[in-house]
């Protein structure tokens, strides 16, 4: 029941700013229940529906160099990769917006969710966000606030959505200890305040109620037991807060992945390594009561509402949660592949937002659309519809956050 009434309580609190763009809330609400539809039905053929959301990671390139990430953390299965190749493999900026006209064309009406790597270094991110809200698509952006702050007029502007600012501490040493650059002297807790600030003033000498201000909070063993200090320190600065139990899985899951995905797909992937961690909470019981704390200020008429995803707050569940990996909470099939797009920054496209070994296509020589049902499209649709989740999904937030 406490679940149900924090989200009830964050919908209710963020109700004015979605008003601010009917539009934009209508197109996100058809992405939130096209998840209850698919989940009472999995095609049989495969055959995926109206593009819900296309979620584009549009480049690899970050400043920073977060212990959580697999992409540029401990064991990032990027960080052998040149920065050079890594630029010169991104889909030109144009390319983005040839593929909004496309998707409009078709009847396709989805939000865009930009990421990366960091994904205010393209140059194309801006005007793909104008771009977008010219054709009256949602835009949102998770970021660990980089640029945000020189952007702000022209993202209020726009406007931008939702932008997700990363932020893993109350503090400039706890969430610079999480969060570290790739340039020692990078203090990323400074950038987030700026960027919050810059934001918010903006939202006031434009009028504006957007973007809405979402700060994202990555639980590790750095900010395990000083969770509501976050919520302290930026509860003037952002309109939600959301606490997500960390995306990670451990050796036998990886083991079994790298199994069970050569068996249904005949090679073996290896992006997933990249995700592999053994951190878990030392005391399940103060997790807990942290948690439980958010949810009851989310509650309050004042300050940010609250987002815990997984919704998990009882110390029973969150143990199973870190140590057993095929516990899924009710969370047993992957619907975000019959509605949502992945796409990579070197333009390989996807079924899969973090295990993106499985390409379908590449949209820098073929439209979404054109991809969207194509055999091997269905074919992994399929796979998973028939013969459920595989090891690693079962901590993804393709199939917890969306």
């Amino acid at each position: 029941m406490l679940s149900q009434a924090v989200h009830a309580a964050a919908f209710a609190k963020l109700a004015p700013a979605m008003l601010d763009r009917p539009g934009f809330s209508l197109e996100t609400g058809k992405l939130l229940m096209s998840r209850f539809l698919h989940g009472l039905r999995v095609p049989a053929d495969g055959q995926g529906g109206r593009i819900r959301q296309v979620s584009i990671r549009i480049t690899d390139r970050c400043n920073l160099r977060c212990h959580t990430c697999g992409q540029w953390g401990d064991s990032g299965y990027l960080l052998d990769r040149p920065l050079r190749e890594l630029i010169r493999n991104e889909v030109p900026p144009e390319r983005y917006l040839e593929l909004v006209e496309d998707l409009v064309a078709h009847n396709h009406r989805p939000g865009l969710y930009l990421w990366g790597g960091e994904p205010m270094l393209n140059k194309g991110t801006v005007p793909l966000i104008e771009a977008a809200a010219r054709h009256g698509l949602p835009t949102s952006i998770a970021t660990n606030g980089t640029r945000l702050a020189e952007s702000a007029a022209e993202l209020v502007k726009a406007p931008l959505y939702l932008a997700q600012v990363s932020i893993d501490g109350g503090d400039a040493a706890t969430h610079n200890a999480s969060r570290p650059g790739a340039n020692v002297s990078n203090d990323n807790f400074a950038t987030v305040n700026n960027a919050l600030d810059a934001l918010g003033e903006e939202r006031r000498r434009q009028g504006s109620r957007l973007p809405i201000l979402a700060g994202l909070c990555t639980i590790n063993q750095r900010n395990a037991d000083r969770l509501v200090d976050v919520y302290e320190a930026f509860a003037d600065k952002v309109d939600v807060l959301v606490f997500y139990l960390l995306w990670w899985i451990d050796e036998d899951a990886a083991r079994r992945h790298t199994e069970d995905f050569t068996r249904r797909f005949g090679f073996a992937p290896e992006l997933h390594n990249g995700w592999i961690g053994g951190w878990r909470p030392t005391d399940y019981a103060k997790l807990s009561e942290q948690l439980t704390t958010l949810s009851k200020r989310g509650l309050s008429p004042k300050g940010p509402a609250v987002v815990i995803l997984p919704h998990l707050t009882k110390a029973r569940d969150l143990e199973r949660y870190y140590t057993d990996h095929d516990a899924t909470f009710g969370y047993d099939k992957c619907t975000s592949i019959y509605r949502m797009v992945e796409i990579n920054a070197n333009g390989n496209m996807s079924p899969c937002r973090d295990y993106h070994d499985y390409v379908v296509g590449n949209v820098k020589t073929n439209t979404i659309t054109e991809i969207w049902n194509n055999d091997p499209y269905r074919k992994f649709r399929c796979s998973l519809g028939q013969d459920g989740l595989m090891p690693a999904c079962t901590r993804c937030c393709g199939l917890m956050g969306n």
